[in-house]
């Protein structure tokens, strides 16, 4: 079978799993797919190699003795914006939504096929260097945050903001298109994720846990939207002020 050769050549991968078998298939599998590969058994060996070492992606089992993959994501989100693929057996949409709300860029269910990660892999390190669909504003200012389309920087007065990947993606494309309303299934297309991942019902709730994120960061108040606004039954539209 020939699987898909990775959108980022050599990119560095982490793979954090308790089940030593499950390390070595997938460290074997992705390393003959290009990608270089360090593995971790726990939360506690992650961190460490987090100390040391830089990743473009993490691949992240859920249940594992001591931390799990959920408490290790949230603390991943305080520290950096490398993405994180969460591999779960719970299959439960309260469970994948919680991942996301953690700060996940995409999750997994067990069992999976390998390719199918790749698939998910490729699909996030592609979005990363992409620029802008369309020009828009040299700089937007939302309320006291600044956002400059052309390098992704937001700020919050002077201090930086951090976005996972899925958020930068995300205010790129609204960025590209200020006062446009964009529906959720637009979105969708244009994060690039699988819709075999749970259907498009699935896919358009998982876009509405990272706009949810997305505001926490960029409005005074989240729960009342000035500038992300949910526009009833077309989508979500961002406008500067």
């Amino acid at each position: 079978m020939n699987d898909a050769s990775p959108s980022q050549p050599e990119a560095h991968l982490l793979i954090v799993d308790d089940d030593e078998r499950i390390r070595a298939l997938l460290k074997k599998y992705l390393v003959r797919q290009g990608y270089l590969v360090t593995a971790a058994r726990d939360a506690a060996q992650a961190r460490r190699l987090l100390a040391g070492l830089a990743f473009d992606l993490i691949v992240l089992d859920v249940m594992m003795p001591g931390e799990d993959g959920v408490s290790l994501t949230r603390w991943l989100r305080e520290q950096t914006s490398v993405p994180v693929i969460l591999l779960t057996a719970r299959g439960e949409p309260a469970d994948r939504i919680g991942g996301l709300e953690a700060g996940a860029d995409d999750y997994l269910a067990k069992p999976f096929e390998p390719r199918e990660l790749v698939l998910r892999i490729n699909a996030i390190l592609r979005r990363a260097p992409q620029p802008a669909a369309a020009p828009g504003p040299a700089v937007m200012m939302l309320g006291r945050m600044r956002y400059e389309p052309e390098t992704g920087e937001l700020r919050d007065g002077a201090t930086p903001v951090r976005l996972t990947q899925t958020e930068a993606a995300l205010m790129r494309i609204f960025a590209a298109r200020p006062g446009e309303v964009i529906s959720r299934e637009a979105l969708v297309d244009q994060l690039g994720r699988d819709r075999g991942g749970g259907g498009d019902l699935a896919q358009e709730r998982a876009v509405d846990v990272q706009i949810t994120r997305l505001r926490r960061k960029i409005e005074p108040d989240p729960r009342r939207p000035r500038y992300l606004q949910t526009v009833r039954g077309e989508g979500y539209m961002l406008t500067a002020g």
